[in-house]
């Protein structure tokens, strides 16, 4: 049964749904981030990619962030 959106328990109903996809949105973010830079880490065998960030290679490090900011665009579009 649908309730009025307008009314008290339709709008915690909605507050709820909103906050339960915050939650599985930061979950597949967080997850789907892990796995993208260990695949990542796992294809370039050549360099020490923590090494190179730790002395200060900028290049390293927006690779990285662009890493992170693509997979949080697919998780977005996903969830």
């Amino acid at each position: 049964m649908l309730q009025d959106p307008n009314s008290l328990m339709g709008i915690l109903t909605q507050y709820g749904r909103a906050v339960g996809w915050s939650i599985a949105a930061a979950v597949g973010f967080a997850f789907g981030v892990g796995i993208a830079l260990k695949v990542f880490d796992w294809l370039s065998t050549d360099i020490d990619e923590w090494e190179e960030i730790k002395k200060g290679n900028m290049g390293v490090a927006l690779i990285f962030i662009s890493l992170i900011v693509m997979v949080g665009l697919l998780v977005h579009k996903v969830i």
